[in-house]
């Protein structure tokens, strides 16, 4: 996931620190392929499609991957739809994970807050049960099964990261920071999901980019870390805000909930914390700020 957000950003952030970056990205037709094309600048990215390319000479050598790549989306999850999730999350990762056992690589590998479902428990720890109310969600939780299953049977040495709404700048599209963003920027309207008390612990990308480096050094294998941000907000409160970062008012279509989509998310971090020596740094605020920077930028009005 390499041309993607987080893995872009995450890219960047190992060249940076002097490491050798070899991405890989299938470059899915899922948001328009100059976005991907875009955050790919200056980046060494193989295309390959992880569900049916040969992934060993990929993994050989390496000294650790980062599993990002996937199909992204609770909402577009449903339906027909729903045999693209299971080949580019539940069997490309299964061979990414076959791939790096044969080699002897370590894996990070990113699952998202989906699997929690609506949690039993706020902050959530990594320790509740899972129960995915939606087929993304569904797909996040058999890839982390597939983890476990293979680590018992092969060897695998996997860290699962289950990111909570990150976002900044290069989000992706379909996710509501980048549509309200470019919809001020553009004097556009915002379609908001249900009456927007939903709440979410949002995430900046550096900040995930942060946990994510930490997990491959100090994670431990077998093990599971939530990554989130410190700060919640309904979307209510992140409209408010957006606003008053922006200078502008924006106009919102309200429609209903989405079917799949959770009333709140809040991370209980401790064991990141503790483990991994991390811990979200960037307010909203600041985080909003810098995305609507480039927002206001790549889609002027």
């Amino acid at each position: 996931g390499a041309a993607g957000f987080i893995g872009s950003h995450l890219a960047e952030a190992l060249l940076a620190e002097g490491h050798k970056v070899l991405g890989v990205d299938s470059f899915t037709d899922y948001y328009e392929r100059s976005r991907k094309d875009r955050n790919a600048v200056g980046l060494d990215v193989l295309e390959a499609d992880l569900a049916v390319a040969p992934l060993e000479p990929i993994v050989a050598g390496a000294d650790g991957v980062f599993h990002l790549a996937g199909q992204p989306g609770v909402r577009a999850s449903w339906g027909e739809s729903f045999q693209l999730y299971l080949d580019r999350n539940v069997r490309a990762t299964q061979r990414v994970f076959e791939a790096a056992t044969a080699a002897g690589v370590r894996v990070v590998f990113a699952s998202s807050s989906s699997v929690y479902g609506d949690a039993e428990t706020y902050p959530t720890p990594e320790d509740v049960v899972p129960q995915p109310i939606s087929p993304y969600g569904i797909t996040k939780h058999a890839c982390e099964q597939l983890a476990v299953a293979i680590e018992r049977a092969q060897g695998l040495e996997a860290v699962v990261l289950r990111y909570f709404t990150v976002y900044g700048p290069r989000q992706r599209p379909d996710m509501a920071f980048t549509a309200m963003l470019e919809a001020l920027a553009r004097g556009e309207r915002f379609r908001l999901y249900g009456d927007g008390s939903a709440a979410r612990s949002f995430t900046y990308v550096a900040d995930a980019v942060a946990a994510t480096i930490a997990a491959m050094a100090r994670g431990r294998g077998g093990e599971t870390y939530n990554v989130g941000g410190g700060d919640e907000a309904t979307m209510n409160e992140a409209i408010a805000l957006v606003e008053e970062v922006s200078g502008r008012r924006l106009d919102i279509e309200r429609v209903e909930a989405a079917a799949g989509d959770v009333k709140r998310t809040k991370a209980d971090v401790s064991k990141a914390a503790a483990d991994l020596g991390w811990a979200p740094e960037t307010p909203l605020r600041d985080g909003l700020t810098a995305q609507w920077e480039c927002a206001s930028v790549e889609s002027p009005a």
